[in-house]
């Protein structure tokens, strides 16, 4: 599933592309994804300015006039992709298609039908209920050692599976939760609470860096996941522990190398010589 990376980059390539324009036409092709389509969904959409392109956590948000926001979530290989011609075929799974004023054609391509689409009013974003009980941003300034430490105590659980919850910290997933708590030397069987304190100091930064580092190579592309132009993201080729099992560990050389463990259900890979 996109991670917080990868839609940030697809929320970039929107902005650049599609940001100010009008949506002329909406092609719906089918009554749902992971859930119905709104009620008069292109109807609804047919007409509206873009005003702004945001992202909570992992959600795409086209904000529109009228106080309307499209929310979209990618799922499992949900790609939305960025045409000039407004002619463009639609394939058997291009589920929706929006044209704009300037004629670029944004189509919303999804195999397994995993994502959804939503709208709701700009003035009740924060209580809709696929946002309203989302923790914190981690890129934002106010994401502080403090404030995850404040939100690990007294938790019993591992602290990968407390990352992987999106009330304790926004948009991160298997892979970057990962990678993080390499950068930090922190083990992924530690107990949540036992990372509050000096090890949060350790964690904050790293988990911000690879996020950072990640968005910058365009995401992670290792199956269904691509930019808006169709080109792959590049961060994959820069793992240090996942989905790298038995491979020499960067930072010690260990003889043991990666190792892989399950963990609720997902595989967690990790170095536990370097990881404590």
């Amino acid at each position: 599933m996109p991670e917080l990376p990868e839609v940030e980059t697809v929320c970039r390539g929107l902005r650049r592309k599609i940001e100010g324009r009008r949506l002329i036409r909406v092609v719906q092709r089918r009554p749902d994804l992971r859930k119905p389509f709104p009620k008069n969904f292109s109807q609804r959409l047919r007409g509206q300015r873009i005003l702004a392109i945001e992202r909570r956590a992992k959600y795409i948000l086209i904000v529109l006039e009228a106080d309307l926001v499209l929310i979209i979530h990618l799922g499992m290989s949900g790609r939305l992709l960025i045409h000039d011609d407004p002619a463009q075929t639609l394939e058997t799974h291009d589920h929706v298609a929006f044209q704009t004023d300037d004629n670029q054609l944004i189509v919303y391509r999804d195999p397994r039908r995993f994502g959804l689409m939503d709208i709701a009013s700009h003035s009740g974003l924060a209580s809709h209920p696929l946002l309203r009980d989302i923790g914190p941003e981690p890129l934002d300034p106010d994401f502080t050692p403090t404030e995850l430490s404040n939100r690990l105590r007294g938790r019993k659980t591992p602290i990968k599976s407390a990352l992987l919850d999106q009330r304790i910290v926004a948009g991160l997933g298997n892979i970057y939760v990962c990678e993080a708590l390499y950068r930090a030397g922190i083990s992924p069987r530690r107990q949540a609470a036992t990372v509050a304190g000096r090890r949060a100091e350790l964690l904050v930064p790293a988990i911000r860096e690879v996020l950072q580092d990640a968005i910058e190579a365009g995401g992670s592309s290792l199956r269904d996941y691509v930019q808006t132009d169709g080109e792959l993201g590049y961060f994959q080729h820069r793992f240090a522990v996942y989905d790298r099992e038995g491979v020499k560990c960067p930072r010690c050389a260990c003889a043991s190398g990666v190792r892989r463990i399950n963990q609720g259900g997902r595989s967690t890979f990790y170095c536990p010589k370097f990881q404590r």
